[in-house]
This record gives C-alpha cells, sequence and structure tokens, in this order.
C-alpha cells in the first residue's frame, strides 16, 4: 500500500465504511459489492452492507462475506418504500459512517441526498450503467469520488450529464481466477453456447435465439443454454417453441455459482443492447471460455477482438450467428482464445488488484476530507 494507506492504519478506529444496496437478487453490482464487503483490508476499513429492499438470491453469499457484521435489511419489501428510506435516513444519522458507498439507482440517487443531509464525510457513488436513471446532470456533484468501472462509462457520462471527468476514477472489475478455473472434463460432448443474464429488453436474448436459429444451420447439434431470469421468459419459451427448439435450448434458473454452466459450455455470448462492462465476461474468461459480444460500452476494453474472443455489431444476429459458427466449428482457435482470455483475466483483472485500487481511492478521500495525513 502506498502512504496515504498507511496514514490511514494511524487512526484510532478503522474507517467505517457502508456499501449501500438496493437488493441482493443476481446482478453484477451485487457481485461487486460483495467482493468488496469480503476483501477490504479490515484493517484500515470497517465495512458494513445495508440494503434497501428484499431480494434475497446473494444473500447467503453476502453474510458470509460480512464476517461479524450482519447485513441490514432496512426492508424487506419488494420495492423501495418510505419505510426503507426512513430507515436509511435514521440509520445515517444515528450511525454516521466515514463512508457511504452507493450503488445501482435507487442508493444513488437517496443515498447522496440523504448523506449529505447527515453530513457523512466521504460519499463515493458507483458508474456501472451507460445511461442511468438517476438525475445525474443534478446528482453526480453530490459525491465526493464516483468510481466507474471502465473508461468508456466515464466518457460517456461525461459527454450525457456534464460530469467532470476529475471527479471520476477508473476501477475495472476484477475475478476471482481460483474461483473461476477451467475444467475441461466437464466440458459438454455437443457444441454448447452459454449466455448468462437477466431476461431482459436491454439483454436483448431474441437477438442471440434468431443468431442460434442460423447457427443450428451449419453445426446441427449446436445446443443452447440460457441462465437468468426476468420477464421476457415467457416470450422466450414462445420463440423456442415456435421455432422447435425445445430439445436444444435450455432455460436454467439463475445460480449463485454459476461455474457448472462455464466448465460445460463451448462459447459464451451476449447480445446486449447496451452494457458497461460485464461480469460475467470475466468470469467466462477466467473459466477458459472465448468469448462472443456486441461491439458496445466497456466490452472492448475487456474482449481483445480476434484474440479472446469475436465482436460484432450490436442487433446484427447474422454477425453473432457467424462468430458462434466460427467458434464452434475450430477447436483450436476456440481453446487458443479461452488460454489468452484467462491469462488477461490473471494479468489486468485480478480481484487484488480491483480491491486495492478502490481502496486506495476511498482512503484518499477519507484523509482529504477528514484532514489526516497533513
Amino acid at each position: 500500500m502506498v502512504d496515504n494507506v498507511k496514514c490511514a492504519q494511524s487512526l484510532p478506529n478503522p474507517i467505517r465504511i457502508v456499501l449501500l444496496l438496493q437488493d441482493l437478487e443476481f446482478g453484477g453490482t451485487q457481485r461487486y459489492a460483495i467482493h468488496l464487503l469480503k476483501n477490504l483490508d479490515r484493517n484500515i476499513f470497517d465495512p458494513h452492507l445495508w440494503v434497501l429492499r428484499g431480494g434475497t438470491d446473494m444473500a447467503p453469499l453476502a453474510k458470509e462475506a460480512s464476517g461479524k457484521n450482519q447485513v441490514l435489511w432496512l426492508s424487506r419489501d419488494r420495492w423501495v418504500s418510505p419505510k426503507a428510506l426512513g430507515n436509511l435516513a435514521y440509520q445515517l444519522v444515528k450511525h454516521r459512517p466515514d463512508v457511504l458507498y452507493t450503488m445501482t439507482v435507487v442508493p444513488n440517487i437517496w443515498g447522496r441526498l440523504f448523506g449529505n443531509v447527515a453530513r457523512v464525510p466521504v460519499i463515493v457513488s458507483t458508474y456501472r450503467d451507460l445511461h442511468p436513471q438517476q438525475y445525474e446532470r443534478l446528482m453526480w456533484r453530490l459525491s465526493t469520488r464516483i468510481i466507474a468501472n471502465a473508461q468508456a462509462v466515464k466518457e460517456a457520462h461525461a459527454l450525457r450529464f456534464g460530469v467532470d471527468q476529475e471527479r471520476v476514477s477508473v476501477v475495472m472489475n476484477g475475478v476471482d481466477s481460483e474461483f473461476f478455473s477451467p475444467d475441461r472434463s466437464q466440458q459438454a460432448p455437443e457444441p454448447t453456447v452459454l449466455f448468462v443474464g437477466r431476461f431482459a429488453r436491454i439483454k436483448d436474448p431474441f437477438t442471440l435465439l434468431k443468431a442460434f436459429v442460423l447457427t443450428r444451420r451449419r453445426v446441427t447439434d449446436a445446443h443452447l443454454v440460457l441462465l437468468g431470469a426476468g420477464r421476457l421468459k415467457t416470450k422466450i419459451l414462445d420463440f423456442v417453441r415456435s421455432h422447435s427448439l425445445e430439445s436444444c435450448v435450455q432455460l436454467a434458473e439463475g445460480s449463485r455459482d454459476p461455474r457448472p454452466y462455464f466448465r460445460k459450455a463451448w462459447v459464451l455470448a451476449l447480445s446486449s443492447k447496451r452494457e458497461a462492462s460485464p461480469n460475467v465476461i470475466l468470469e467466462a474468461m477466467a473459466s477458459e471460455l472465448p468469448i462472443v459480444a456486441p461491439r458496445i460500452g466497456g466490452i472492448p476494453e475487456l474482449v481483445g477482438d480476434g484474440e479472446t474472443g469475436l465482436l460484432f455489431e450490436k442487433r446484427n444476429f447474422e454477425g453473432l450467428s457467424e462468430a458462434l459458427v466460427t467458434l464452434l466449428l475450430n477447436e483450436s482457435k476456440r481453446r487458443e482464445m479461452g488460454r489468452l482470455g484467462r491469462e488477461r483475466a490473471i494479468r489486468c483483472h485480478s480481484m487484488e488488484r480491483m480491491v486495492s485500487e478502490t481502496q486506495q481511492i476511498i482512503v484518499d478521500e477519507v484523509n482529504k476530507a477528514l484532514g489526516y495525513c497533513r
């Protein structure tokens, strides 16, 4: 650690930091928060996780990561209710943290508002979406520091909302490469494409399904596994039935441990209309899967086109199909991309690097706000 972190260690007590989430449903931001909760240096930080509403898919992982600190549910309602917001305001005033780290849209709105009213010394917010619906043209000024997970996200917020880029730091996502390790002995015998994500319009699963119909004409034994949940599930099932794909398309519920699906798959495919920097790409790379994904947002910062995967233009299902066929029919290319992807994940996207960079940013802001190390 650099000098500022060492200075923070001289404080009489660790820095009390609250990570504020909307819920603990399956999601990349939730996984990011849990990684921080688990790995922040306890000699420097006393981390807590507050959750605004129900949604417990990842609650067991959060409780495990929290150690002696229990996860604080501000409500168990299905939506962020007045009760939740009242409890948030009360907790911030009664148990004011040194740092409030707001994540996802609703916490980024109410956490920043109430955090400023409660005079929390440092308010850090995260940008993990290119177009968040959180009044950012006004709200960014309420953050002491903003952490974006891709350079493309930082630039998009500056262009779209006028955010001062000097206030935004970029910390790329990290992945636990020991946890997400490859095991070729578990690979499916038939060519298998894996999708991991919400069944939502922004993820555009129908572009992938259309591409898969074309792919089956050339790779007749190809299979597709859709791992996730969401409102489009019924429409996806209707598409599968109408195209007689029941024998080769599987819908699987989202899982806290997707490793068995990564290890069975041959290729990870995404078809989103909009993405920032998807964690699932790094998890697949660490699992030695080549990536097929749209050339949008921060994805080109993660995937080396032609090196660790193949990129296509969004909504172009013909281009997506062509990329799938190329990889499913070429084992040597597929394996080489997988190998290089894992090397890149370990070299550039380690969990240790992500946590270390995040810690340093937060400690720097605490030093500035509270006047330590002067």
